[in-house]
C-alpha cells in the first residue's frame, strides 16, 4: 500500500510551484523515487523537503494570520486599479431592518444557496463545453430551469437535484457546512476559534462525508494536529475551494458587518487552509455580509476585496474577472478571458472558480436566474460556485423576491450529513441564523490581550476551575492539576502557553495503561479564565486565588 506522501506529492509538487517555489529539482527527485518504487520513508523525506522550499521573489504578499492579512489589505500608498476604494470607517451594525425584514433576508440567502447547490450538483466537475453539449442535447439551452435527468449520463444518485425530481434539497457538503457553522455560532458566539470548529466537525460530521482539504484537517485532528498546524501537514489541497464554500453562515450572522464576517470566516478557515484557501472563505463571508446592505454588486465585491490582501493572488483574479465582465458585458466573453488566464488551476481550486463567482454576480446583479445559471454553465466546481452566487443574491434579494420556479421546488426542506440534523426546515434554520445575528450584535467584542504575558504574569499562580467534569485545581507554579471531587491526579501539565491573552495547556490522564490527552483553550481576563478542555469542547471556567 503506497504510503500516505507518495499518494499526495505529485499534488504537493503542484501547489508548491503555485505558491512560487522552485519545484525543478526536487521534481526530478520526486520521479526518480517513483519509478524506482522508494520506501515509505524516502517520499516522508522528500516531501519534508518540498514543505522547506523558500518561496522566491514574488509580487505577491500572501500571509495565513488574520493579524498579518489585515496589514495586507488595502493601503492608501498602493497603486490600486479603479475597483478598489479606501477603506471606510469601521462602525459595523446589523442594517437598520424590521426583524421580519432582516428574517427574509436570511432565509433568502438559505433558499438561494441551495438553489445554486442543487442546479450544479448534476454537473459537478463538468467542463463548460460538456455541460452545453449536455443541455444542447436535451433541449434545455438556454439553461432556465433546472438540469434535466439522462440516466445514461447523470448517475442515478444525482437524479433527486434535476429537473422535475427534485422534493427539497439533497444532501450536499456545501448545505452540511452552514449548519455546522450555526452549531458552533449557536454555542460559543463571538468566542468561537478554530479549535471549537475543529471540534464541531469531530463531534457532528462523519469522516465519510469529508473531501480534499476536509479530509486532510480532520485526519490530522484524529492524530492529535491541530489548527492551524492541522491546515498544513499532509495537505496539498489547502488553496482548494473546501473553505470558501464553508463562509456564508458567517455572512448570515453578521449582516452587514462585513468584516467582522471575515474575521469569524478566518477561524473557521484556518483549520484546513492557508495563504489564498483562506482568502477565499474571507471574501465571501464578507461579500455575503455586504450584501444585506448594498445593492450594486460592485460593492459587494469591493466589501470582499477589502478583506483579503491587496496584492494576492485571489485579488488580482477577482479583479480581473470583474473587469472582463464589465468590458464584455456577456458572460461567455467574460468566462474566456478567465479560462484563458486561471483555467491552469484545478477544478475545485480557490481562485479560479472565485473568478466565476465574481461573474456570476456581475451578471445576477438584477436576475437571480441568470446569476446562477451563467455561473453553472461556467463549469469547474458547479454546485460550490452556484450554491456562493445563489447564497448572496438570495440575502441581497430576499426569500419573498426569488423566483419560485427555483426555490418552490425545495420544499422548505434540506437533507444533511450533521448529527442531528438530517432533516431539516430551511426556514427554521434561518430562524436560528436570525437569532444568532441578533445575539452577536449585543454581545461586545471580545477584549484585545496584552501584547506580552508569561505564565508567572497574567496567567501564573493557582486557580480553581468550574467545568464539566467537576472543580479542578489548577497550579502553575506546580505544574499540575488535581480534579477535587473525584479525587483525580494531581496529573502534570505537560505544556503551558500565553500569547496575547490565550491560553493554552495540557495534560494526560491515566486510564489504566493508556492516557487521555486533553488540551485546554480558552481566554485570560484578570482573575477569571474561559475556554474548554478538548477533544470533548468542555466548559471551564476559573478565577485565579492566588498570584504565582
Amino acid at each position: 500500500m503506497a504510503s500516505l506522501e507518495r499518494k499526495l506529492i505529485k499534488a504537493e509538487l503542484k501547489q508548491r510551484r503555485e505558491e512560487g517555489c522552485d519545484t525543478a529539482e526536487i521534481k526530478k527527485r520526486v520521479a526518480a523515487a517513483i519509478d524506482g518504487k522508494a520506501p515509505a520513508a524516502e517520499f516522508a523525506r522528500l516531501y519534508d523537503d518540498l514543505m522547506a522550499l523558500p518561496v522566491l521573489d514574488s509580487p505577491y504578499e500572501e500571509p495565513s494570520t488574520l493579524e498579518a492579512i489585515r496589514e495586507c489589505r488595502f493601503r492608501a500608498e498602493m497603486v490600486m486599479p479603479a475597483v478598489y476604494k479606501p477603506l471606510p470607517p469601521r462602525d459595523e451594525k446589523m442594517p437598520d431592518l424590521s426583524d421580519a425584514a432582516l428574517y427574509d433576508r436570511i432565509y433568502g440567502a438559505w433558499l438561494g444557496r441551495a438553489a445554486g447547490c442543487a442546479l450544479g450538483k448534476p454537473v459537478e466537475g463538468w467542463p463548460k463545453a460538456r455541460i452545453d453539449k449536455y443541455l444542447a442535447k436535451a433541449g434545455a439551452l438556454p439553461l432556465d430551469d433546472y438540469v434535466p435527468f439522462d440516466e445514461k449520463i447523470i448517475p442515478g444518485t444525482l437524479k433527486s437535484s434535476t429537473r422535475g425530481n427534485i422534493n427539497g434539497m439533497p444532501r450536499d457538503d456545501d448545505l452540511d457546512y452552514p449548519i455546522l457553522g450555526l452549531i458552533a455560532l449557536e454555542r460559543k458566539g463571538l468566542a468561537l476559534d478554530s479549535r471549537t470548529l475543529a471540534n464541531t466537525w469531530l463531534a457532528r460530521m462523519p469522516y465519510g462525508q469529508v473531501y480534499t482539504a476536509e479530509d486532510a484537517a480532520y485526519r490530522n485532528f484524529v492524530m492529535g494536529i491541530w489548527p492551524p498546524e492541522s491546515a498544513r501537514y499532509r495537505n496539498p489541497f489547502r488553496e482548494w475551494i473546501g473553505a470558501q464554500i464553508r463562509a456564508d453562515i458567517f455572512g448570515y450572522a453578521m449582516p452587514g458587518q462585513p468584516e467582522r464576517a471575515a474575521g469569524l470566516a478566518f477561524q473557521d478557515a484556518a483549520i484546513s487552509h492557508d495563504k489564498n484557501g483562506i482568502y477565499g472563505e474571507m471574501f465571501v463571508a464578507a461579500m455575503v455580509a455586504a450584501a444585506f446592505i448594498h445593492d450594486q454588486v460592485k460593492d459587494i465585491i469591493q466589501a470582499g476585496l477589502w478583506e483579503i490582501p491587496a496584492v494576492c493572488r485571489l485579488s488580482e483574479a477577482v479583479q480581473d474577472a470583474y473587469a472582463w465582465c464589465a468590458e464584455k458585458d456577456d458572460w461567455e466573453g467574460a468566462w474566456a478571458k478567465i479560462n484563458k488566464k486561471y483555467g491552469h488551476y484545478h477544478g475545485v481550486h480557490t481562485i479560479n472558480n472565485a473568478a466565476l463567482v465574481v461573474l456570476g454576480l456581475y451578471f445576477g446583479e438584477r436576475d437571480f436566474e441568470q446569476g446562477i445559471t451563467s455561473t453553472v454553465r461556467c463549469g469547474w466546481d458547479a454546485d460550490c460556485t452556484g450554491a456562493t452566487v445563489g447564497s448572496i443574491l438570495g440575502a441581497k434579494f430576499g426569500a419573498a423576491a426569488l423566483p419560485d420556479k427555483w426555490v418552490g421546488v425545495l420544499n422548505d426542506r434540506l437533507e444533511s450529513a450533521v448529527l442531528g440534523h438530517a432533516d431539516n426546515r430551511i426556514s427554521e434554520l434561518a430562524k436560528r441564523t436570525l437569532a444568532v445575528a441578533k445575539d452577536l450584535a449585543k454581545a461586545p467584542d471580545q477584549p484585545k490581550p496584552a501584547k506580552q504575558a508569561t505564565l508567572k504574569g497574567l496567567a501564573g499562580g493557582r486557580w480553581e476551575l468550574e467545568t464539566g467534569w467537576g472543580r479542578q485545581v489548577l497550579d502553575f507554579a506546580k505544574g499540575s492539576i488535581q480534579f477535587v471531587n473525584d479525587d483525580w491526579g494531581p496529573y502534570p501539565l505537560t505544556a503551558s502557553s500565553l500569547q496575547d491573552g490565550k491560553l493554552k495547556f495540557s495534560f494526560s490522564i491515566d486510564k489504566g495503561g493508556w492516557d487521555f490527552e486533553v488540551d485546554f483553550e480558552g481566554r485570560v481576563d484578570g482573575d477569571r479564565l474561559e475556554g474548554a478542555f478538548y477533544p470533548t469542547d468542555t466548559p471551564v471556567q476559573g478565577k485565579r486565588v492566588a498570584k504565582g
